[in-house]
């Protein structure tokens, strides 16, 4: 394999509050441990990673942006922007890097606003209901297709 030995992990807004909201939703394990878990699970395909989580559209963007310059993938959970953003969705499909979407509730069964996901179409991989340890498989599952 040739090329950057690198993934870009994306929490979009609101999973800086991890393990203090909805923990009946999503659980007790925080944002650091979703980093720690993903380095080990990219470590082990022998990958680094460079994360960023942030409540602001742009930020995002610009992060994503980047990554077509030094990582071989990206994994997202781009949190409530799933359902609300195309211009997250565009930058995405516009890097042309493999994409894992994460989601670590079951999106599927909660509000109905929650069932689209402009992501979707532009993933390789998804992983949605398998709580924080989903993290590590949307990594395995992208590792195995670069």
């Amino acid at each position: 394999m040739s090329g950057p030995r690198r993934l870009l992990l994306v929490n979009g807004p609101n999973l800086n509050l991890l393990g203090v909201r909805e923990p009946d939703v999503y659980g007790h394990q925080t944002l650091a441990d979703v980093e720690e878990l993903v380095r080990e699970a990219a470590a082990e395909r022998g990958y680094e990673v460079r994360a960023v989580q942030s409540n602001h559209e742009g930020v995002l963007i610009d992060a994503i942006h980047e990554a077509r310059t030094d990582c071989a993938g990206i994994v997202i959970n781009p949190g409530g922007l799933t359902h609300t953003s195309v211009v997250l969705r565009d930058a995405l499909s516009g890097v042309s890097l493999p994409v894992a979407e994460v989601h670590i509730s079951d999106v599927a069964q909660r509000e109905e606003f929650r069932h689209f996901s402009y992501v979707a179409d532009v993933a390789v991989v998804h992983v949605v209901g398998e709580g924080v340890p989903g993290y590590a498989t949307a990594v395995h599952r992208l590792c195995d297709l670069l």
